[in-house]
């Protein structure tokens, strides 16, 4: 098996972790690449019995069976532009905080390694989202796994969103600004903003509005089989449009086109997972906090 270890800084703390890692792969005779920027965070205090072979974003990842996304969810979301349409599955071991996508704990990762080998785990793919327009900021790299959000610049002012789904026309939000999330995303800044919790499988869209000043505006549920057209407006000529973690200020009213990409993202589902137990647990539900 040929496996890649991608993260970014991690505590000390978690040195102990990645060596018992690395010398349960090495010991089932994997091969493992390293990351270039995780290699050097370890700084030789790792030990491999192999010199293991460096990547980085320009790196192909041919032949490579599974990634280890080793830190929170931000770091795994970083895993999409280094895998893009090849496949690869990852999975995510959570050193972060709430970790609903990197959910193996770093105690569990040697019994994750077994039961992989064994074959006990399955593959969740997950609906990308993309965009599309003019003089495209983010490149290749122009989708995401959470969502796209438009946010306004000026702190005191409001931006006016155009929506239009499949060419018929849904609103003018008049607030801070709109995400349009994935069912992975839902979890994620759209929930914070009232939107609902969807179902990985559900095959939809979240659109939620950022402190929109019309209160009977609500988040709207769509088939991700949608085509959505964005056009910002206001007075302030700049805004911000972002996917997951990556941002651009945009200074030009133009059409933002929205829908899902036509390849996913491939999660390690091992056998005791279940969307359910995770939201209860990560979301700390039917636990009496007064206690």
């Amino acid at each position: 098996m040929v496996v890649a270890l991608y993260g970014q800084r991690l505590l000390v703390e978690y040195y102990t972790y990645i060596q018992q890692m690395v010398d349960k792969l090495e010991n089932c005779g994997s091969k493992i690449l390293v990351y270039s920027v995780l290699y050097r965070e370890l700084g030789g205090n790792i030990r491999f019995h192999n010199t293991p072979e460096i990547f980085d974003y320009n790196t192909e990842l041919a032949g490579v069976d599974l990634i280890f996304s080793i830190g929170g969810d931000g770091t795994l979301l970083g895993t999409i532009g280094l895998i893009r349409d090849s496949g690869i599955p990852v999975l995510g071991v959570n050193t972060g905080t709430l970790g609903f996508l990197s959910s193996i704990s770093k105690s569990d990762v040697i019994r994750c390694i077994d039961d992989i080998i064994a074959g006990r785990f399955s593959l969740d793919a997950r609906t990308l989202i993309r965009i599309e327009m003019a003089d495209n900021p983010f490149g290749e790299i122009c989708y995401g796994l959470n969502e796209v959000m438009i946010n306004k610049r000026a702190p005191m002012s409001m931006v006016t969103i155009q929506t239009w789904v499949n060419g018929d026309f849904l609103n003018a939000y008049w607030g801070d600004g709109l995400i349009v999330s994935t069912p992975t995303g839902s979890t994620g800044y759209s929930m914070s903003c009232g939107g609902p919790i969807i179902l990985p499988d559900s095959g939809s869209f979240v659109i939620t509005p950022i402190a929109t000043h019309n209160l009977t505006v609500r988040p709207v549920v769509i088939p991700d089989t949608g085509i959505i057209r964005i056009r910002v407006e206001g007075r302030d000529p700049g805004y911000f449009v972002g996917i997951d973690s990556r941002s651009f200020e945009i200074h030009q009213v133009t059409d933002i086109i929205i829908r899902k990409e036509r390849f996913s993202l491939n999660l390690v589902k091992m056998e005791n997972q279940n969307f359910f137990k995770t939201i209860r647990t990560k979301l700390k539900w039917g636990i009496d906090v007064r206690n």
